[in-house]
């Protein structure tokens, strides 16, 4: 089960199904991150993209909350039909994308404020430098733009370029990385 923490939606749980197979972003983790990015951006005027976007969990916190442009990403039939109900039932500015986020990421031409991954916690500590390659590659931060890891809490990323901080939930861990000075 799916809340909607903040918002105009606020408390609002949404039934994922379980053949989506991924376990959403808790609460604690969502309120935490929220109490961060809220402080440094206007979440109204911002832009977000939600890769391994899931059930949708984060991309429906953001619309709840008043952001207007997101892009949410998943490879996964069942993930993303599951978000474009939810968005056609909650009224939810979302553009919903069919694609292997390795791919989308090479293809994409907009830039975005924050971008929010949630890999699969399977996933390497190469396959997490690879994503963070790739992006600054594309060149898909704004100026001041961050980059959001979820991902398990053994995954030590802190020696990645661009690391900001990392901050533990359970058995979660979100870290934030930021470039230290655009080209």
């Amino acid at each position: 089960m799916i809340r909607i923490v903040s918002g105009v939606h606020k408390g609002r749980k949404i039934k994922a199904p379980h053949k989506i197979g991924n376990i959403p972003t808790s609460d604690r983790l969502k309120e935490a991150l929220f109490n961060i990015i809220t402080v440094q951006y206007d979440l109204n005027s911002i832009s977000v993209l939600d890769l391994f976007s899931g059930t949708g969990n984060i991309s429906y916190e953001f619309a709840s909350r008043g952001t207007k442009q997101i892009t949410s990403v998943d490879q996964h039939y069942l993930a993303i039909k599951f978000i474009e109900q939810t968005r056609q039932l909650l009224d939810l500015s979302i553009q919903v994308v069919q694609m292997n986020c390795f791919d989308f990421i090479e293809v994409c031409t907009k830039k975005f404020d924050i971008i929010f991954a949630d890999p699969p916690y399977n996933y390497t500590e190469k396959s997490y430098h690879q994503l963070i390659i790739r992006i600054d590659r594309m060149r898909l931060l704004n100026h001041g733009g961050i980059l959001i890891i979820e991902h398990h809490v053994e995954t030590e990323l802190s020696h990645i370029d661009w690391f900001m901080e990392s901050r533990q939930y359970g058995n979660s861990r979100i870290s934030f990385f930021r470039k230290k000075a655009d080209r």
